[in-house]
């Protein structure tokens, strides 16, 4: 309980976090915030990006860390996959409660009935859509190993690439680190762009339909 009041107090530093859970806690983080539906509002992306950031600084070999949490995404989307095949669609009827909002589990699935197959990639850099567009793939009886190697390409693409842009920017920003919260912005803000297209697309589209 006190390692949970304590992954909690830091959520809002992400460099005190990422030393403080090294890194099993940040295979730990991953793992729950993709295959856990409890642990969409866990900082994937921003946290991979810092973390990557941080071992400029030589607190993580950058290539033992993107080994690990890329065994921990691609094992949290099968447990993901497998939570909405046990569950079925009863998942969409699930009442709402503090760590579970079913909207979620909704704009998923609509993700997922738009993109196809490709939503298991894309959705893994999408905040939200990561944690549960495999649980609509289980829900929709996806075979799992087609899902499975879609779903480590997607982990793959996701994980380096989040890193490296870390690793990176501390590489070639002398004293970036000493300003990670306008890294952690940048990467918020094009972590949420597509969301904010998407609704705009439709926003549009809704105006042309009523004229």
């Amino acid at each position: 309980m006190d390692q949970l009041h304590q992954l909690l107090a830091n959520l809002r530093d992400l460099p005190a976090l990422i030393k403080w859970a090294g890194y099993f806690g940040l295979t730990a983080i991953v793992f729950a915030e993709t295959g856990l539906l409890v642990g969409f509002f866990l900082p994937g992306d921003s946290l991979l990006v810092t973390a990557g950031l941080l071992a400029t600084k030589g607190l993580f070999n950058v290539y033992l860390l993107g080994l690990l949490v890329n065994v921990a995404a691609a094992a949290g989307n099968s447990a993901g996959y497998l939570i909405g095949r046990h569950t079925g669609p009863r998942i969409f009827t699930r009442d709402d409660s503090l760590l579970f909002n079913k909207k979620h589990v909704v704009r998923a699935q609509e993700f997922y009935a738009k993109h196809g197959r490709k939503a298991i990639i894309l959705a893994q850099f999408m905040p939200i859509i990561r944690t549960f567009s495999p649980v609509v793939a289980g829900v929709g009886r996806m075979p799992y190993r087609q899902f499975v190697a879609i779903s480590v390409l997607g982990t793959i693409f996701w994980v380096w690439t989040m890193l490296f842009i870390g690793y990176f920017l501390g590489t070639a920003i002398p004293g970036l680190d000493k300003h990670i919260e306008i890294l952690v912005l940048a990467v918020v803000f094009i972590s949420i762009l597509p969301g904010i297209i998407s609704w705009y697309r439709e926003r549009r589209k809704t105006a042309i339909a009523a004229n």
